[in-house]
């Protein structure tokens, strides 16, 4: 996933405001009592949000399935002096070194996981990771978005350096987003490079992944809007979940 896409994903998402994202993240974590400490992002792609993390005094490592993406990530903490670990592993099967005080997984993460057999096993990977006490925070792109929003569209979009054709499709009978994308790249000789890609998102019911969250043995489950700290809508295009490890038994007593 992601192997051509890699080179032109930083220009694609060039109007994205990490940093507000970050402080937004940041704010979530504090509300649960997580000021800093170790934590780890999922599905990091270029770094995009892991630096700003960084920024904010946590300990972070990059985890994604891109080997292309991680090396972009990594180039741009290495030109900032930013001393990140990028690891490329699967976040349903997360091995991490130390416990963490904080798993995330923004932009999208979860809703590439098209089964329940898939999110349980990313809850349950990101359960083990962290600490009693830690806290795992996820967004996604709520089932509005991908129905009413982005299904059964075409986008098309002439940039200076890229010009796309992205084309959806969104199936009531399984509730996933297909969709086709294909770029050209122009050149430093004048010609244009082409670049498919083809990906599938899963528009997950909230209250579902509630349930599931708690089934992994999560507390504390609550949802945010989009970019609020208040109950989200049924219209919004994004929620914002957390979640946080029961303290041991042995640490109550």
């Amino acid at each position: 996933m992601y192997t051509g896409f890699a080179e032109i994903y930083d220009e694609l998402m060039a109007d994205v405001d990490y940093e507000a994202w970050a402080d937004f993240y940041c704010k979530m974590m504090e509300g649960f009592g997580i000021r800093g400490g170790k934590l780890a992002e999922c599905a990091c792609g270029t770094g995009g949000l892991t630096l700003p993390l960084f920024r904010h005094g946590f300990h972070v490592t990059g985890v994604d399935l891109s080997q292309d993406m991680l090396w972009r990530a990594a180039q741009k903490a290495r030109a900032q002096g930013m001393a990140i670990p990028f690891v490329r592993q699967d976040m349903r099967q997360l091995r991490l070194h130390r416990p963490m005080d904080a798993v995330l997984a923004t932009c999208d993460g979860v809703n590439y996981l098209l089964d329940d057999v898939d999110v349980l096993e990313f809850f349950s990977s990101a359960y083990r990771a962290l600490r009693p006490g830690g806290g795992l925070f996820f967004d996604i792109s709520t089932p509005h978005k991908l129905r009413e929003v982005l299904g059964n569209q075409i986008i098309c979009e002439d940039l200076p350096k890229i010009t796309y054709f992205w084309q959806n499709s969104f199936s009531d009978k399984t509730k996933v987003l297909d969709m086709h994308l294909c770029f050209f790249v122009k050149q430093e000789d004048g010609s244009y490079k082409r670049i498919d890609e083809t990906q599938k998102q899963k528009a997950h019911p909230l209250r579902h992944l509630s349930d599931l969250l708690y089934q992994s043995g999560f507390d504390r489950v609550t949802v945010f809007g989009d970019g609020r700290l208040e109950p989200p809508r049924e219209s919004e295009r994004r929620w914002h979940f957390a979640a946080i490890r029961r303290a041991d038994p042995a640490s109550m007593a």
